[in-house]
């Protein structure tokens, strides 16, 4: 079984000899509730480095609704069982108060990139991110980190602080994972009733569909408008956005004219799905 370390120093001894024998370090922040789609990121993570940590911990700053925070799935012994076969070093899964102690009074906040979509529909959702990330990165020492573009807003914020504050760390993104029916794995989609799970798979399915028509040029806010009346109509209740974004500054694109990133956020049976694909 991969060693957990719960406390500051040990990881932080366990690092320096790494480093002092040359080796390169990865992070694979988490919270938990693994899935495929996070064994992918240790995949490539184990390509890139020759130690990989993968982080497990619910960060409670980055809920902005505290029921979604005491329902969050803590799987801890499953998701280290799912990791055993992968052969990463250490798993690092702090308590709350050695992350947050009494007196932590600073919060990292990205401007740009954070505003719209889950921004705006999750108030200082990206605030708590932003902090929970630097801190990791400073906490494991990590020289690269791995993050998945199913959250690409999250991804373009870590890269922007990074960016900003200079720190020495590599965030490189790997693509989504899809299941057979082209649904990005969540942790969330654990919640989906039977029914939902077979109309869950649209949400990409229009996306696709509405990449193509804006290759070819038909006019943004017509397609935007199309797909909103088809996803209600497929059966999701509600659609939180779905925004044709710059790629590089995620800049919103009334005319699709240059690399861009189609967005979503939808509802079905109580479940907040997210995707986003490349146009």
């Amino acid at each position: 079984m991969t060693d957990i370390i719960r406390d500051l120093e040990t990881l932080r001894s366990r690092v320096r000899a790494w480093k002092h024998a040359g080796e390169t370090v990865a992070v694979v922040p988490t919270m938990g509730a693994l899935h495929f789609g996070h064994l992918s990121l240790v995949e490539a993570a184990k390509t890139g480095a020759d130690r990989v940590i993968v982080t497990i911990f619910v960060n409670p700053k980055q809920f902005n609704n505290p029921d979604d925070l005491a329902k969050y799935p803590r799987t801890e012994e499953a998701d280290a069982k799912l990791l055993a076969p992968l052969g990463i070093d250490v798993i690092f899964a702090p308590a709350a108060a050695a992350v947050y102690p009494v007196g932590f009074a600073t919060t990292v906040s990205v401007a740009g990139v954070s505003q719209g979509l889950c921004g705006a529909d999750r108030p200082g959702h990206f605030d708590g991110v932003a902090t929970i990330v630097c801190k990791l990165f400073m906490m494991t020492g990590a020289e690269l980190a791995y993050f998945g573009e199913k959250d690409f807003q999250q991804l373009m914020v870590v890269r922007q602080m990074v960016r900003d504050l200079a720190i020495a760390v590599d965030v490189i993104g790997c693509a989504t994972v899809r299941g057979p029916d082209g649904l990005a794995l969540s942790s969330r989609n654990k919640h989906l009733a039977a029914d939902d799970l077979k109309i869950a798979p649209q949400l990409y399915a229009r996306m696709c569909k509405a990449s193509n028509q804006l290759r070819r040029g038909v006019d943004v806010a017509e397609v935007l408008a199309e797909v909103r009346a088809d996803l209600l109509q497929d059966g999701f209740s509600a659609v939180d956005y779905l925004e044709l974004r710059r790629a590089s500054d995620l800049q919103p694109m009334p005319v699709c004219d240059g690399p861009a990133r189609l967005l979503a956020a939808a509802w079905l049976g109580g479940v907040r799905l997210i995707d986003n694909i490349a146009v």
